[in-house]
């Protein structure tokens, strides 16, 4: 029973205000609501739409949007309530330990490292490619990579993170600030292209809106591979659009969405938490959410679904490119690296302060859990991270695995939904300035979301997914459960009931020795 032991509450308060491990309130609502934006909204608002639309959905990707941003608001609400609850950084990890116990809760938080790391790592790599794009297109001959003999550098990768790792060590209030000059910049760019867009759409590119299913055609291994778990357990043969094409979408644009749990990771760091926190976060939401829908609406207007399939590698600029408007790419591309940029900042961030969590418990090692006293960061940490973050970005192919990103959420999404539950039962005097509305209706409905959405990932991710959680179990029982605090606590209690019964036999065995 000691692996499904939780960790109270008042033990997580306590450790978060702990001498040299503590962390400096100073957010806003205003920087939660930049954050949510900064980390959602990047390169992937130029095509992972067009790719939904293509492959999916057709025109109603707008639907899959709209169904995508309803599960990531369920699940943010839940997020809410127990970040008001338990203000510290972790997320869901530190929810997870107060509710489901040490287990459960290390597999979140390993959930959570392969979501921000794998995320980190492949938007950095994307940032590279897209500065030698920008460079290209201003007329600068600047590769990508550099060759290193054995292996190629992607060396943009290693720039960016590098500055942020930076910004990052210095303060989080700084980091925040530097980011919000950015996210307003590529909002700009973004409402600028949805106009533009505008300008060419055609209503009988709109239907039919749902186009009916088709099959695939794919035959051996590999499709087998790349088809959705749904498909493969049901037995249902793969298939493209239709009504189950608008989820299939909904699994893939999700990827949109990620992020927003990472801003509950800055709970510790937040002033007022219990307004400031679901005020940002759903504002936040609510921004990105209208910036989707209008990238859809104008992309899927512009040009027929069936031009965007027949292309290569459809994005916005391939629609902008088919009606015959060549400038919108380098908008595009400049938006695209504008985008990418504050997103990387933001995952970094959420990834030392998920690490930073699990290391407060000696779940990881400690010593990674100290913070700067100058500038109330984890200063170690955050360098640790980001050095890791960039080398892996510049030295390997981390972007085949972009759908990983997605079920480390959606798997952390499920969790917190049902754990909102338990927390309720066991802690009914807790008093969260938030709670999800309609009893537990919202909470339920929002882990079957999560868990339909995760069914409609490739078979491939799941392999993959499968792999990383035996290598988790093994970390832990390798290390994580010897070296628990809660373990060294657990440890302590039972001895000193062993000492009580020790001392309860001596006593009776004198008191018979005393009649006798």
């Amino acid at each position: 029973m000691s692996l499904f032991r939780t960790k109270p509450i008042e033990d997580s308060l306590a450790d978060a205000d702990e001498p040299g491990r503590r962390l400096k309130r100073s957010l806003t609502t205003w920087d939660l609501m930049i954050m949510g934006v900064a980390v959602a909204v990047g390169a992937g608002i130029f095509s992972v739409g067009a790719k939904a639309a293509a492959d999916f959905s057709g025109p109603a990707v707008t639907l899959s949007f709209v169904l995508a941003a309803l599960t990531c608001a369920l699940a943010i609400m839940c997020y809410a309530e127990f970040a008001t609850a338990i203000p510290v950084a972790g997320s869901a990890y530190v929810f997870t330990y107060a509710t489901m116990g040490e287990l459960v809760a290390w597999i979140i938080g390993w959930n959570l490292i392969l979501e921000l790391f794998t995320a980190a790592a492949v938007i950095a790599k994307y940032w590279g490619i897209y500065l030698s794009e920008v460079f290209r297109l201003i007329g600068w001959d600047v590769p990508a990579t550099i060759d290193l003999g054995p292996v190629d550098l992607t060396w943009g990768p290693l720039l960016i993170v590098a500055v942020f790792t930076v910004l990052l060590v210095m303060g989080t209030k700084l980091s925040a600030q530097v980011s919000n000059v950015f996210t307003l910049i590529k909002i700009g760019v973004v409402l600028f292209v949805i106009v533009a867009g505008f300008f060419y759409v055609k209503a009988e590119n709109y239907t039919p809106f749902i186009p009916d299913s088709v099959p695939t055609g794919g035959t051996g291994a590999e499709s087998v591979m790349q088809q959705s778990l749904f498909s493969f357990l049901t037995g249902a043969a793969p298939a493209q659009y239709g009504a189950l094409g608008v989820f299939a979408g909904a699994a893939i644009v999700f990827f949109a969405f990620i992020g927003f749990d990472v801003v509950a990771t800055s709970a510790e760091e937040v002033k007022d938490p219990g307004k400031t926190l679901p005020r940002g976060i759903f504002a936040g939401l609510a921004v990105v959410t209208l910036l989707y829908i209008g990238v859809s609406l104008a992309l899927t207007g512009m040009v027929s679904y069936t031009d965007l399939a027949a292309a290569e590698a459809p994005n916005l600029a391939t629609a902008f490119s088919l009606v015959g408007n060549t400038w919108a790419a380098q908008v595009i591309a400049i938006g695209s690296l504008i985008g990418l940029t504050t997103v990387i900042m933001v995952l970094l961030m959420g990834l030392a302060r998920v690490v930073l969590a699990m290391s407060r418990d000696g779940l990881l090692p400690r010593s990674l859990s100290r913070t700067s006293d100058k500038h109330a960061t984890p200063a170690r940490l955050q360098i640790l991270c980001g050095t890791l973050v960039a080398l892996v970005a510049g030295f390997t192919q981390v972007d085949v695995l972009e759908e990983m990103i997605n079920i480390g959420t959606l798997s952390a999404f499920v969790v917190v939904s049902l754990g909102v539950l338990v927390l309720r039962r066991k802690r009914p005097d807790l008093k969260p300035s938030f709670r999800v509305p309609f009893g537990p209706v919202l909470p339920v409905l929002s882990a079957l979301l999560c868990l339909y959405l995760m069914a409609n990932l490739a078979v491939e991710t799941w392999i993959y997914f499968a792999g990383w959680l035996l290598i988790g179990f093994l970390v832990y029982f390798a290390y994580g459960q010897r070296n628990s605090r809660m373990n060294e606590k657990f440890a302590e209690v039972r001895q000193a009931e062993r000492d009580e019964r020790a001392d309860r036999l001596a006593r009776e065995q004198g008191s018979s020795a005393t009649e006798a």
